[in-house]
């Protein structure tokens, strides 16, 4: 860094800083390791599963802390505690308590006898704006059924730096618009050279959005301490490389904690092959959260169900001999039987009309979307 005017220094000396300055690379690394250093001298005790949460176990409860970057959410049942935390962080760092969980993050929360609803509304209407709509109309759902993209689809864009912001803030919004996981995994695709067909597809989720503004993820209050999960893949849809889409979701009770749609790795070699592949990363997914919630003082007394549509994936899983037939996805046999035979997961079948992982993997009818979207505790509310 350069010295601020009216030092003198010798030519060849640089600065020795005795702090982390704000803007540098080493920063938040600093930031953490001093916060880390606090924290611990009170009691608290890093989630080996994330190590931005922290948890106290006292007398009279539990204390959890979820630090992102300089902001954290303080929770618990232990009121006490909770207060004597909060004047000790005060005393050693700067900071400004914000009072009840209302805003984080960009994430707006609001309070009712049911439970916590999400939302981003402030966050979409800024997206449109930046989108530069001329028009106000909306649609049913965020993309055409039965279409299908390709990078050679169309003109490319001249400029295609608009694409990339409004998609990479597409990507941020899924963290409360599960809805529109799935078509903004496929326009995600594209940001390397986008195509006048991809961003029309973009401008087809802004025109879902607009009608949905104040769409709000239910987490609710009445949930059981139970986990559950659905797992799905598509059929090689993908027209460029053939690779299946793996989707799935995850439910703490009545309440949606956790999804995914990503595209698989490698190409599968049959349904089976790919919803296998599926099955394994939300095994992983589920064995993480048991992990997480054991480090809440959470624990489960029974295997995780996780619903498939595929029997021949359940029967590989439950089969301990391998065949010509399964011996190329023997690895993600082992992790998946592994979780099954120490009782950490169970398979039972779902069938596909009721498979809500479905919603990740592909476009649907409008009927089957609104469907979908009301066994996801999505609360549907149309922009006014």
């Amino acid at each position: 860094m350069a010295l601020p005017p009216g030092i003198s220094h010798d030519s060849g000396y640089v600065c020795k800083l005795k702090k982390a300055l704000y803007g540098f690379k080493q920063a938040p690394h600093a930031w953490f390791e001093k916060f880390s250093i606090v924290i611990s001298s009170l009691g608290f005790v890093s989630s080996s599963h994330d190590f931005a949460l922290f948890i106290k176990c006292t007398d009279a409860g539990r204390i959890i802390l979820s630090l992102y970057v300089d902001d954290m959410i303080i929770t618990g049942n232990d009121i006490d505690g909770i207060s004597v935390l909060k004047t000790e962080l005060a005393r050693r760092f700067e900071m400004k308590d914000l009072g009840y969980f209302r805003y984080f993050l960009v994430i707006e929360v609001a309070y009712s006898p049911r439970g916590y609803f999400l939302s981003q509304s402030k966050y979409v209407a800024d997206i449109l704006e930046r989108a530069r709509l001329t028009d106000n109309k909306t649609v049913d759902t965020p993309i055409e059924v039965n279409v299908r993209y390709s990078s050679s689809d169309g003109l490319p864009l001249i400029d295609p730096t608009l694409y990339r912001t409004i998609v990479g803030s597409l990507v941020y919004l899924t963290i409360t618009r599960p809805d529109i996981a799935y078509v903004v995994h496929v326009v995600s695709q594209f940001v390397a050279s986008p195509t006048i067909i991809h961003w029309a597809a973009v401008l087809r989720i802004l025109r879902y959005l607009r009608g949905t503004v104040f769409q709000s993820f239910l987490l609710l209050s009445t949930s059981s301490l139970e986990l559950r999960a659905y797992s799905d893949a598509d059929h090689g849809s993908d027209p460029t490389n053939r690779k299946f889409v793996t989707g799935f979701c995850i439910f703490l009770g009545d309440s949606l904690i956790s999804w995914k749609s990503k595209k698989q790795s490698i190409v599968s070699q049959s349904s089976t092959e790919a919803e296998y592949r599926a099955m394994t990363s939300t095994t992983k997914e589920i064995v993480w959260l048991r992990w997480l919630f054991a480090d809440m003082r959470v624990s489960f007394s029974h295997p995780t169900p996780m619903y498939c549509d595929n029997q021949s994936s359940i029967q590989i899983a439950h089969n301990s001999v391998f065949h010509e037939r399964t011996k190329h996805i023997e690895i993600d046999c082992h992790l998946t039987r592994h979780h099954l035979k120490h009782g950490i997961i169970a398979f039972p079948f779902v069938h596909s009309s009721l498979q809500i992982a479905d919603f990740f993997i592909k476009a649907h009818s409008i009927s089957r979307f609104h469907f979908l979207v009301g066994k996801l505790s999505i609360l549907v509310a149309a922009a006014s």
